[in-house]
């Protein structure tokens, strides 16, 4: 074995280690989050902070910067695979060792004492007593970007955690060209005189046939329920524990039939994601996602591009008809396809339809740039909500929980987590459309319920590649293109223009 392999193999090691502290700190997190009761805050947030602190200490090693440096002075002999997984630590290394442990543990510590307060003041809408927790975790987070350093924007630094590589600059660009087609669309549905029949999604579903009928979608998809768990929560999520254990969570309404079941096929998406990366890399970054966005283009595309498709509900619809006879014994697919695919401004991100959705994300990418920048007060965050909201959606906001209060992100100090989620959107429009390119028969396979000829092609071109390539490699390879919003733009026109009759 040479000099090379000997280090990489005690790297990887290390590597494995971390991973597992993560993968703990993962369970500890998935049980604050569903059945972790109230009173065991104080607690949850020392134990998290000394996982998050040991992770921190193992990756900021020294050891491991000279282990790099012993591998990168003679790279020629690293597999592809391996070249990534060093490509990747080194990137880790490198921002983990700019920022203080301490600062680590007490950003850690102090999310989990906002989170609670953030349940609280979500529930009754009283922005003021989280503001206290809120103001922590910006100061924290604004430390945290002036050690990881950037360029033009502190912002970057909290982007690069989420998309590495990504700049503030360039997804100002594409969110530019996205909005500059999106507001012409979004007018032209307002004017339109047709209107889906929208009370059909807002009977009683009861909750039990919805668990039922949610978890037997997810199950249609390709979700794993050996490997997997659908519990409640606040704000819907995923959790990729490691290989077997990938649990995925949604939020229940009795009266409105996208809430629950759209949320579910959401983090389906993201579970199948997590579930198809390839489990024997496990313990190195190439076992794992390269970036949120990809991991929001893979919920994005199985919530929306199929889930809303027509179809989808060609095959579905006599299935949901049949779990809720009471509410839809008198509903049309065609009336109940343009119900669920309704565009209206609305002030809850996670149940925004396709064309508004990323409007929401511009609001949320504006307002975090200028609270990280200082330009932004935490006293002024509602107002200044509420006002890039109206400007951007055209509605006035009625309180705070339908406002800034109404995401968890904040809450655990995610600034920079937001621009994924629309970045996913054009991200899975684009891996959609070279999906539907390489399987001319992927229409009627939905139609039909099979969905594992799309599964298997995304698991051989996205989720088996895990951290191989970054992002924009991994489009360029998959898709042919750079990322863009033009095959998003062609695809809400084709939808929506034909379901509201636009010229």
């Amino acid at each position: 074995m040479t000099k090379t392999q000997t280090a990489y193999d005690e790297l990887m090691r290390m590597s494995k280690e971390m991973t597992i502290v993560h993968s703990i700190a993962s369970v500890l997190g998935w049980d604050r989050e569903t059945y972790m009761p109230k009173n065991g805050a104080g607690l949850r947030a020392e134990q998290l902070a000394y996982l998050s602190g040991s992770q921190h200490r193992m990756l900021s090693n020294p050891r491991v910067g000279e282990l790099l440096a012993e591998i990168e002075a003679d790279g020629n002999e690293l597999t592809l695979d391996e070249a990534a997984n060093v490509r990747e630590l080194r990137h880790q290394y490198d921002q983990a060792t700019k920022v203080p442990v301490e600062l680590v543990e007490e950003i850690t510590r102090v999310s989990v004492m906002a989170h609670q307060t953030w349940v609280e003041a979500r529930r009754t809408s009283n922005c003021f007593i989280f503001q206290p927790h809120l103001g922590e975790l910006i100061k924290l987070t604004r430390e945290k970007a002036d050690y990881l350093g950037f360029e033009d924007h502190p912002y970057d630094a909290l982007l690069d955690q989420y998309e590495p590589g990504e700049t503030t600059a360039n997804v100002t660009r594409l969110f530019n060209a996205l909005r500059t087609e999106l507001v012409p669309l979004v007018q032209a549905i307002a004017d339109s005189p047709v209107r889906p029949k929208t009370d059909i999604v807002h009977r009683s579903f009861p909750v039990d046939r919805q668990r039922l009928f949610g978890e037997g979608a997810a199950i249609a998809f390709g979700y794993d329920m050996a490997g997997g768990r659908l519990d409640t929560v606040t704000h819907p999520f995923c959790t990729g524990i490691g290989p077997g254990d990938v649990r995925i969570t949604t939020r229940w309404n009795p009266n409105f039939f996208n809430e629950a079941f759209f949320g579910i096929l959401h983090e389906s998406g993201h579970g199948l994601y997590e579930q198809g990366l390839p489990a024997d890399a496990f313990g190195g970054p190439v076992g794992d996602a390269i970036g949120m966005g990809i991991h929001e283009s893979q919920s994005r595309l199985w919530e929306n591009f199929v889930g809303r498709s027509r179809d989808y509900w060609r095959y579905f619809f006599p299935r949901v008809q049949q779990a809720f006879p009471d509410a839809l014994a008198d509903v049309s697919m065609e009336d109940f396809y343009f119900a669920v695919n309704a565009v209206e401004p609305s002030f809850i991100r996670v149940e925004a339809d396709e064309v508004t959705y990323n409007l929401h994300i511009m609001v949320r990418f504006e307002l975090e740039q200028a609270i990280i920048s200082g330009d932004l007060a935490v006293g002024d965050i509602p107002a200044a909500w509420n006002e890039t909201f109206e400007r951007y959606l055209g509605i006035k906001v009625p309180e705070d929980s339908q406002g800034c209060l109404q995401d968890v992100h904040w809450s655990f100090g995610g600034f920079g987590y937001f621009p994924s989620y629309a970045l996913g959107n054009l991200y899975g429009a684009q891996i959609f459309a070279a999906a539907k390119q390489a399987a001319p028969a992927l229409s009627e396979q939905i139609a039909s319920g099979n969905f594992q000829p799309l599964l298997a092609w995304l698991q051989e071109n996205i989720y088996s590649q895990g951290s191989r390539y970054r992002t924009h490699e991994l489009l360029a390879r998959v898709t042919g293109q750079e990322p863009s919003h033009e095959p998003l733009m062609d695809y809400l026109h084709a939808k929506f223009g034909e379901l509201y009759r636009l010229s």
